[in-house]
């Protein structure tokens, strides 16, 4: 029974799903930003994605989760990026473009400014103009993923932030941005599919971590950001989830609850049954 796997479309996916066929999968990617896999995920129109922490968090009950696996940094992610005209601490009244991609950034930073700088985000829709034109024309905005790379390289402003490093400095814990998850159908209906696909998964990223370089000179994004500059941003980032980022992970969970961003506090879930051989 082939699975419907979602592929979030940035360039830190890459280790998961370069060379995924080589191991043997033959089922269907479904690419998009989180919030698209998100949606599908919800309704069960895919079976599995790495896909939003806070999707999770908000619906955990709906999902399992593969063991060992997400998307993850100790310090700067590089590609989940506040763009401001001031300071952090001076943005109390500042608006603030959103990019609609990811609900696990967005929370992160409202988060951020409610716990550690005191105030509530002041946050902008984006119907009109694209957060890079906000940012360009001097307005401050939150970027993900590879637009946020590029924006990075582009775009020049008074400060730039990282959210990744900015949870670093405010908890010591690594922050988890990204969890494979899994709906309960899938769970349910395609656990020996599962199975296969966690061990085509692993054997895929074995293959990606032990030669960055080597998988660079073969991603597209290369011709923008440089074989070097790709490599060193996957080396960023863990893609192995330890009691660490469990503790990151549940910390965040926690932060959100405080400020009512989650009604409760979620259960990992962990099918490790579906993963037997």
């Amino acid at each position: 029974m082939n699975l419907r796997v979602g592929h979030i479309a940035y360039a830190n996916c890459a280790p998961f799903f370069h060379y995924l066929m080589d191991f043997g999968f033959h089922g269907k990617i479904h690419g998009g930003v989180p919030s698209e896999l998100n949606a599908l995920l919800a309704q069960g129109k895919i079976d599995l994605s790495p896909s939003s922490t806070f999707e999770y968090g908000r619906n955990w009950r709906n999902y399992g989760l593969l063991q060992d696996l997400c998307i993850s940094s100790s310090g700067p992610v590089q590609s989940v990026l506040l763009f401001a005209s001031r300071s952090l601490e001076k943005l109390t009244d500042v608006p603030v473009a959103m990019t609609g991609e990811s609900a696990t950034s967005i929370n992160l930073l409202r988060l951020l400014c409610l716990e550690f700088y005191g105030f509530p985000l002041c946050e902008m829709p984006c119907d009109k103009q694209s957060v890079e034109e906000i940012i360009a024309a001097g307005g401050s905005g939150l970027l993900i993923g590879d637009r946020a790379l590029k924006a990075a390289m582009y775009i020049d402003v008074p400060y730039v932030y990282d959210l990744g490093q900015l949870w670093w400095q405010y908890t010591g814990l690594p922050f988890v941005f990204a969890l494979w998850m899994i709906h309960r159908d899938a769970i349910q209906h395609k656990a020996q599919a599962l199975s296969a696909f966690y061990l085509q998964l692993q054997q895929s990223l074995d293959r990606a971590l032990s030669d960055l370089d080597q998988l660079a000179s073969q991603r597209p994004e290369a011709a923008w950001m440089g074989r070097e500059r790709l490599a060193a941003y996957w080396r960023s980032m863990s893609y192995h989830f330890t009691d660490r980022h469990r503790q990151g992970l549940e910390h965040f969970f926690q932060l959100a609850v405080k400020h009512r961003l989650l009604q409760e506090l979620p259960q990992l879930n962990f099918f490790q049954s579906c993963l037997l051989s």
